[in-house]
C-alpha cells in the first residue's frame, strides 16, 4: 500500500474543531447556541494543547522522535499544526469580536470592555471590585527578593508594569484573575464586562503609591497529561493524587496574549516561562472565550434551541421495568429516549427492590450529583452486594472519580480500580435478582455512553437492556475479570478489548471480503467517534480494493483517506455535527445477507483496542438491528445534512437536506 495512505491524527483533530467553529458561524442556528459552540471550540483547543501538542513536545524532548504514521517527523508535524491552530484561533477570536458580539448587542446582550462602560456602571464595578474582588487578589511583584511567580495552567493573568515615583524604579508584577469568580461580570441587566477589565481598571488599589504604566492579559497552557507506571506503583490512588498536584507544574505548551501587548512585556514573559515564539498566540481580546458558556446559559429561550423532552415510550413510567426486560430486549437511543426513565431507573429500582441481591457497575465519568451513585450507596446500605469498578484515570475527571470512589467505599460498596495497565472504559451494569420461583436472573445494560445523567441529555448514545442469559453470563465474566484474576476471553455475544475485539473486527472485515469474492452480499457500515488505528484502516483499504462498499460515519478524527483510486474509491466518510454530540459506536457487517450488528464503548483507536477494557455486544432482535442499520444509512444518505471527507483530509459541508438529529427528535416526540 502507498506510504502516504494515512492522514495526520493531530491535523484531523484540528479540522474537526474547525467544523465546530463552522457551526458557530452558521446563521441558521439560534444565537446563544452559536455562542455555546464558540465556548466548546475554546475548551476543545485547550485539551488539544494539554494532551496532543504536549505529547509531541515530550516526544521531541526525549531525543528519540519517532515519525508519525503519515511519515512526518514530530517537529514537522508540530510546525504544521501550529500554523493551523494559529489560523483557527485568530479566526475564532475575530469572529466573536466582529460578528457574534454585535449580534448579541442587537438582542440586548452586550459584552463590553471597560472603555465602553457608562459612568454609573463604572462606579458600580468599582464598588464590586472593592467588596468582592480585591479581597481575593494577590499581586506578585518580581524583584531580587521575589522570583518570577509560577503561572498555573489555564489561568488568566495580568502582566503589570509599575513604577516607583520616588526613585523611578520599574517593576514587573503578575495578578491572577480569580478562577472562582464569574468570567463575565454583570454590570447592568444584559450588559457584561470581562473580569480582567474590572481588575485592570482598579490596579492602583493593588499598588498604592505606585504609577501603573501598563497592563496586558495573558494565559498559559501546560502539559496536563498524566504518566503513571502502574507496574511499580503500590497504591494507585495515592500516586494519582500526587500526580494531580504535580500536573499543575507541567511544561508550557502555549502562551496566549492579547495582540496589543507591548513587545518588551512579551519578551519578559517568554524568557521567564522559557518558551519560544512558536508557542505564542497573539489574539484579539478578550482571551479565554471558554467562559462564553455562561453567556450561552442566559435565560433567553428565544435565542436557543426549542426545548426537547426525551421520550419515555420505550419504558413507560407505569410499566414494570423488570417484567418488560424479562419479556424482551429494550434498545434505548439517548437523548431521544430518556436516560432517567431507562438506565437510571434500572439502577434506582434495583437498589430499592428487596429481591435484588447484587449490583455490579462500571463508572468512567459521572456527574457532580449522581443519582446512580446515590442509588448504589442506598443499595449497599440495604445490605445488597454492590461492586463498582471506578476508572480513576479518566482524563480530567481523575479527582472527581477519586472522590466518588472514596464515598462509595465509605458506604460499604466494593470498589475496584480495574486492571493494571488498562483503563476500564466499557459501559456495563449487572443486576442479579431472585425471581418468584427462586431462580436468579441477570438484568444487564451494555451501553455506548457514560453513566452521566447530564451528558445523557446532550450526547447521542445507545444502550441495550436485556435478560438474555448469554449476555448476562458474558457481562458477569467481564466483571470477574475486572475484580478478580482471570483470563476468560471466550464470550458468547461480546467482543472485549484488549483480547478479542481487534481480532474479532479484523476477522469480520475479512469475512466481508471473502463473501464479496464469493458473490454474496457484502458491506461494511461503522459509526464511531474516531478512526486512527492503522491496522483497522489497512483492513478497510483491503476491503475497498476487493470491491466491498464501506460507509464510515465518524464524528471526529479520521486518518483514512477516502476516494483514492485503487485504494479507497469504495469508501465514503461522513460526519454529523449538531445540537447533540454524536457519541455512539455501532458496527454493521452485511454477513452474506444476515447483518451482524454490534454496539458498545470502543472507538477504532490504538488505546481502545489495545490499552483499554472495552466491550461490544451483538444485537440480535430484527427490529433493533434494523433500527441501528437504518440510522447509519440515514447518516450516509446524500439527502442528509452532513460533512464529507475528501482524500486530502479536507471536509466539505453538504448544505441543505435533512437535519438527522431534528428528524429523530420529531420522531420521538
Amino acid at each position: 500500500m502507498p506510504p502516504d495512505r494515512f492522514l495526520d491524527r493531530e491535523e484531523s483533530w484540528l479540522r474537526f474543531n474547525g467544523r465546530v467553529l463552522r457551526l458557530a458561524q452558521s446563521p441558521e442556528l439560534p444565537l446563544l447556541e452559536r455562542v455555546r459552540f464558540l465556548s466548546i471550540f475554546s475548551n476543545n483547543l485547550d485539551e488539544f494543547f494539554m494532551v496532543r501538542v504536549a505529547g509531541l513536545m515530550r516526544r521531541l524532548a526525549t531525543g528519540l522522535p519517532v515519525r508519525t504514521s503519515s511519515g512526518r517527523s514530530p517537529h514537522a508535524l508540530l510546525n504544521r499544526i501550529a500554523g493551523l491552530a494559529h489560523q483557527l484561533s485568530i479566526e475564532h477570536a475575530e469572529y466573536f469580536r466582529d460578528e457574534i458580539a454585535p449580534l448579541l448587542a442587537k438582542e440586548d446582550i452586550a459584552i463590553v470592555r471597560w472603555a465602553d462602560l457608562e459612568d454609573v456602571e463604572r462606579a458600580r464595578m468599582q464598588e464590586l471590585f472593592r467588596t468582592r474582588v480585591y479581597p481575593v487578589l494577590t499581586p506578585l511583584v518580581v524583584d531580587p527578593a521575589h522570583p518570577f511567580p509560577y503561572i498555573s495552567g489555564q489561568s488568566l493573568n495580568l502582566a503589570v508594569q509599575v513604577r516607583d515615583p520616588r526613585n523611578g524604579t520599574t517593576r514587573f508584577a503578575r495578578v491572577k484573575v480569580p478562577p472562582l469568580l464569574p468570567r463575565f461580570i454583570a454590570v447592568a441587566p444584559g450588559r457584561f464586562a470581562p473580569l480582567e477589565d474590572v481588575i485592570a481598571a482598579n490596579l492602583e488599589q493593588l499598588f498604592p503609591g505606585m504609577d501603573v504604566l501598563a497592563h496586558h492579559t495573558f494565559r498559559v497552557t501546560r502539559n496536563q497529561d498524566l504518566e503513571i507506571d502502574e507496574d511499580i506503583t503500590e497504591n494507585l490512588l495515592q500516586t494519582l493524587e500526587r500526580e494531580l498536584l504535580r500536573r499543575r507544574f507541567g511544561p508550557v505548551v502555549r502562551l496566549e496574549v492579547e495582540d496589543s501587548i507591548d513587545t518588551r512585556v512579551l519578551d519578559r514573559l517568554t524568557a521567564e516561562l522559557g518558551v519560544d515564539e512558536e508557542v505564542v498566540y497573539r489574539l484579539p481580546g478578550p482571551l479565554d472565550l471558554a467562559g462564553l458558556d455562561a453567556i450561552a446559559n442566559i435565560d433567553r429561550a428565544d435565542l436557543k434551541y426549542p426545548r426537547f423532552r426525551p421520550s419515555e415510550k420505550v419504558l413507560p413510567p407505569e410499566s414494570d421495568l423488570f417484567a418488560v426486560m424479562r419479556d424482551r430486549d429494550v434498545l434505548v437511543h439517548h437523548p431521544y429516549d430518556s436516560f432517567t426513565a431507562s438506565v437510571e431507573r434500572l439502577i434506582e429500582e434495583a437498589a430499592a427492590d428487596p429481591k435484588v441481591l447484587a449490583i455490579k457497575q462500571t463508572l468512567y465519568r459521572t456527574s457532580g450529583k449522581s443519582p446512580i451513585v446515590d442509588a448504589l450507596i442506598k443499595a449497599a446500605d440495604a445490605g445488597k452486594q454492590v461492586v463498582v469498578v471506578v476508572e480513576i484515570k479518566a482524563r480530567f475527571d481523575e479527582q472527581a472519580n477519586i472522590d466518588w470512589a472514596q464515598k462509595l467505599e465509605q458506604a460499604g460498596c466494593h470498589v475496584m480500580y480495574g486492571i493494571v495497565g488498562l483503563k476500564t472504559h466499557c459501559k456495563l451494569s449487572l443486576v442479579v435478582r431472585q425471581e418468584s420461583d427462586g431462580t436468579l436472573l441477570r438484568y444487564t445494560h451494555v451501553g455506548t455512553g457514560n453513566y452521566h445523567p447530564t451528558t445523557a441529555r446532550l450526547y447521542e448514545d445507545f444502550g441495550l437492556l436485556t435478560t438474555d442469559p448469554e449476555v448476562g453470563e458474558d457481562v458477569n465474566a467481564v466483571f470477574n475479570h475486572l475484580t478478580g484474576y482471570s483470563r476468560d476471553e471466550d464470550y458468547h455475544r461480546l467482543l472485549a478489548a484488549p483480547h478479542s475485539l481487534r481480532p474479532g473486527l479484523l476477522d469480520r472485515i475479512q469475512r466481508e471480503i471473502d463473501n464479496h469474492r464469493a458473490g454474496l452480499p457484502a458491506r461494511l457500515r461503522f459509526k464511531c467517534n474516531s478512526l486512527t488505528d492503522e491496522g483497522i484502516v489497512d483492513a478497510l483499504y483491503r476491503a475497498s480494493q476487493a470491491g466491498v462498499k464501506v460507509d464510515l460515519l465518524l464524528r471526529g478524527i479520521c486518518v483514512l483517506r477516502p476516494g483514492v483510486p485503487g485504494l479507497s474509491e469504495n469508501i465514503r466518510v461522513r460526519s454529523v455535527l449538531g445540537r447533540f454530540l454524536e457519541h455512539s459506536r455501532v458496527f454493521v457487517f452485511e454477513n452474506g445477507g444476515d447483518p451482524e450488528v454490534w454496539l458498545g464503548s470502543a472507538d477504532l483507536m490504538h488505546r481502545n483496542l489495545d490499552r483499554r477494557v472495552e466491550v461490544l455486544v451483538r444485537v440480535q432482535g430484527d427490529a433493533h438491528r434494523a433500527q441501528l442499520t437504518s440510522l447509519l444509512d440515514r447518516g450516509m444518505d446524500d439527502g442528509t445534512r452532513t460533512w464529507k471527507l475528501g482524500p486530502l483530509g479536507l471536509w466539505s459541508r453538504q448544505r441543505g437536506g435533512a437535519d438527522l438529529q431534528e428528524q429523530l427528535m420529531q420522531e420521538h416526540r
